[in-house]
């Protein structure tokens, strides 16, 4: 979304020297997350006005003419033109040698030189409004070729050499902000909402907006709802004597600037609404609408032509305007039809300002793939308030700029309002959650200035009023009143406290090792490829392999019409993706570590936390052309699993009742060493292949329980660097006591040598009693190169009198 500083200042009190870049932390760190900020001066940066002083013909060109143009210098300039509309006096836009413009209002930007047209010297170009991206700002007719821009009516006391930007106004900053950002602040989508954030922000004061007044002349018009759940309010405002002419200037350029289109005073009024409280309108020509407005579903097969000419055919849960003959003359909150809206004939308005349940708008649009300005922010849940915003600022617009208009009847439905709710929010958990202190003072001036009623009980609990346009599912919780507190205060201005860590030996789990080594086996050693699915799973395929939803886990809120709940089984899922993949390939393999829910309450973290009964289990599908083959590859890779796994292992047996998916002659449950059923494979059943539309012959599939898989010991790893340079071996023999064991000498010689190794003992006549030979192996390193004879014999040496130091060695 764009936004307007100008606009917003409109409505605020805000700091006159604000930066840019200011601007844009500042919006970031407490609101939304700003990501570019433009001028729309700098479309302009160069181009100036002219005046045309004299028109003379091309001597060489019939459809070009010279011109001498005042740019403010001493002496005019002479400049080639091919508009059509030119003529003496008139107020034009110059480029200028060493500007910027798309030529002819194509390809990437061009600085203009002085050039030759047709022999005759240019000095820069008189513009169209496409060659500086300004064809919204300034559309060309549509029966006139080459028109150049005309600024005499508009601005009769420009001056040559005046900056084109000066003129138009243009001087602004809009700031494109993420709309992720905004999803859940409804309030924001119009510059009257960012006022009041800023307005928090910097300490400035937010202006009221004028309120509607129904005239006591006002005659009642006819509204009526059909489904109050599907649209909570409806205005109808009928206006006499509209003209719809072009609009003012700066309202033009306000609109154009955050990249809509005007049109004309009608149908700009509407978006000026919109973009300013972020309420969508509409207008209908009165002449179209007989008897009223009703609001109503659409029929079966009834269809509706949009303004953009697209011709839909409605669905029964789509939301419709119609006129009190009920024909269907909009679709609700998204786009007017074709027929009934402003015409270039239109003297007579039906105003509407409406609410819309946010759901149904959003449904309806990614049916029909029609997103607009006024569906994404119905769809964002706004307050019903709103709309007495718009109706004040129509109310106002319409008598400053059509005069001659008059409000002769008005009515409404008004089936339910968005009521305020309210909150206990204690100090303490503000101050706990935060990590640091927060009075009810701050608290108090963190959200005051954002609309909140505040009210401390003078102990520790702030009743807080949520107000109606961060009521609409924005702020429900406390911890929604702890982000606007600290997003206020300032998360840079928290101090950073980190967390007391001690760090001891790493605690060995064995069964996230398990977990790991079965992964590797499957992937790597079986060929399989793992896959991750969604935790909920498709009716049709629970249906399919025989699941009862008795123990299953419904959503409250599905992602879909046919996937109603959480998945008990792997083996749904499994069998979606052996379909999908059925479609390419012919034989393959698939495998996934999943939980799986069932009915239950369990607390893993805080007592008023509940969550489903979960369990982690192993899932596996193979796919192929040859039954008993592919029943024998599944059982083959299932009886490895313990062995690379490093897991207790199992045994296969047909005990129990048959799995409803699988085939009666080729099914197995898988058994643990104390008799405990902890899963299941077989083939699937020839009824299950059909039903599911899998693509190839056979498929196999396992499930089983890995919470139920008891991890087992394996040996210590540890790893050594290989020596950087060649090692020197040599044999040692020395005589040492009898007593004298191979782990002393092995110890005695360790850190002089790169390894070394017993080789063996002697007794005899050579060696004195008591005593005995004993040989070893050892090998030598250099750490820094290849080892010398010189430096092989110092360390020898060293190695010898080591030795004879600590255990009385001598040489044999």
């Amino acid at each position: 979304m764009k936004a307007s500083l100008n606009w917003i200042r409109t409505y605020a009190d805000l700091p006159a020297d604000i930066t840019a870049e200011q601007l844009s932390h500042d919006l970031t760190m407490r609101t939304v997350e700003v990501e570019a900020v433009t001028n729309p001066a700098d479309l302009v940066d160069g181009i100036i006005i002219g005046r045309v002083i004299t028109i003379r013909k091309h001597p060489q060109a019939d459809r070009l003419v010279v011109c001498d143009v005042d740019i403010g210098e001493e002496e005019t300039s002479q400049i080639v033109c091919g508009g059509t509309n030119l003529y003496e006096n008139q107020l034009v836009v110059v480029a200028p040698v060493g500007a910027s413009v798309r030529w002819h209002g194509e390809g990437q930007r061009v600085e203009l030189a002085a050039a030759k047209v047709r022999g005759v010297v240019s000095n820069g170009m008189i513009c169209a409004s496409e060659e500086l991206d300004l064809e919204d700002l300034f559309p060309p007719s549509e029966d006139e070729e080459a028109e150049i821009v005309d600024l005499t009516a508009l601005f009769p006391d420009a001056c040559p050499g005046q900056p084109l930007a000066d003129v138009l106004g243009l001087g602004d900053l809009i700031l494109d902000i993420d709309n992720k950002s905004l999803t859940n602040r409804p309030d924001l989508w119009g510059h009257y909402g960012l006022a009041r954030e800023l307005c928090a922000i910097y300490g400035g004061t937010l202006r009221p907006l004028p309120t509607y007044q129904k005239p006591e002349s006002a005659a009642d018009y006819a509204v009526s709802i059909a489904d109050p759940s599907r649209c909570f309010r409806y205005d109808a405002v009928v206006y006499e004597g509209v003209r719809p002419e072009k609009s003012p200037f700066h309202m033009r350029r306000l609109i154009w600037s955050v990249g809509m289109r005007p049109i004309n005073i009608i149908v700009d009024i509407t978006n000026y609404i919109m973009l300013a409280v972020g309420q969508p309108t509409h207008a209908f020509d009165e002449s179209h609408v007989r008897n009223g407005i009703r609001v109503r579903t659409a029929k079966e097969g009834e269809s509706l032509e949009l303004l953009d000419g697209r011709e839909l055919t409605l669905l029964p849960s789509d939301l419709l305007i119609c006129d009190g003959g009920d024909k269907a003359i909009g679709l609700a909150g998204i786009m007017g039809g074709a027929r009934d809206s402003i015409l270039p004939e239109t003297r007579n308005i039906v105003f509407e300002v409406a609410n819309f349940e946010a759901i149904g708008i959003r449904k309806t649009a990614s049916h029909h793939r029609v997103r607009t300005e006024a569906s994404m922010r119905f769809e964002k849940a706004i307050d019903t308030q709103r709309c007495d915003l718009a109706l004040g600022i129509a109310q106002q617009l319409l008598s400053e700029w059509q005069p001659g208009a008059r409000l002769v009847a008005a009515g409404a439905h008004r089936a339910r309002e968005t009521e305020s709710i309210e909150l206990p929010v204690s100090l303490q958990f503000l101050n706990v959650r935060s990590g640091c202190p927060i009075t009810a003072e701050a608290a108090a001036a963190a959200l005051t200035p954002l609309g909140f009623g505040v009210c401390f009980d003078g102990r520790d609990t702030l009743t807080l009023q949520v107000p109606s346009w961060r009521a609409t599912g924005d702020v429900s919780i406390k911890d929604d009143i702890l982000e606007e507190v600290c997003r206020m205060i300032g998360y840079e201005n928290f101090r950073y406290t980190p967390p007391a860590i001690t760090l001891g030996k790493a605690v060995r789990q064995l069964g996230m090792e398990s977990d790991r080594a079965i992964r590797e086996f499957l992937a790597y050693r079986a060929g399989l490829q793992e896959i991750f699915t969604y935790p909920w799973v498709d009716d049709s395929f629970l249906s399919i392999t025989g699941g009862k939803t008795d123990s299953l886990v419904s959503l409250a809120s599905p992602p879909s019409p046919d996937h109603h709940y959480l998945r008990g089984s792997l083996i749904p899922g499994l069998l979606e993706a052996t379909v999908l993949n059925s479609r390419y390939y012919e034989t393959y393999g698939l495998f996934e570590v999943a939980q799986v829910f069932a009915k239950g309450e369990v607390s893993l973290f805080t007592a008023e936390e509940k969550l489903p009964l979960q369990e982690r289990r192993l899932g596996l599908a193979l796919a192929g052309a040859e039954p008993f083959p592919l029943f024998r590859l599944l059982k083959g890779i299932l009886s490895q699993i313990p062995r690379f796994g490093r897991v207790q292992g199992w045994s296969f047996a047909p005990v129990g009742d048959k799995m409803p998916w699988a085939d009666r002659n080729a099914w197995l449950r898988i058994v643990s060493e104390d008799g405990t059923v902890i899963g299941s494979m077989g083939l699937l059943s020839p009824k299950a292949t059909a039903d599911s539309g899998v693509r190839v012959p056979c498929v196999a599939l396992a499930e089983l329980s890995l919470d139920q898989m008891v991890p087992l010991q394996s040996r210590d790893n540890r790893f050594e660097h290989l020596p950087l340079f060649p090692l020197v071996e040599q044999d040692l023999s020395i005589v040492v006591d009898e007593k004298i064991s191979w782990a002393q000498v092995s110890e005695a010689v360790s850190n002089h040598v790169h390894d070394a190794e017993f080789v063996e003992e002697y007794r005899g006549e050579q060696v004195p009693e008591g005593k005995k030979s004993l040989m070893f192996r050892f090998r030598l390193s250099g750490e820094t190169g290849t080892l010398t004879a010189e430096a092989i014999d110092q360390m020898r040496s060293r190695l010898i009198k080591k030795l004879k130091y600590t255990i009385g060695a001598e040489m044999r």
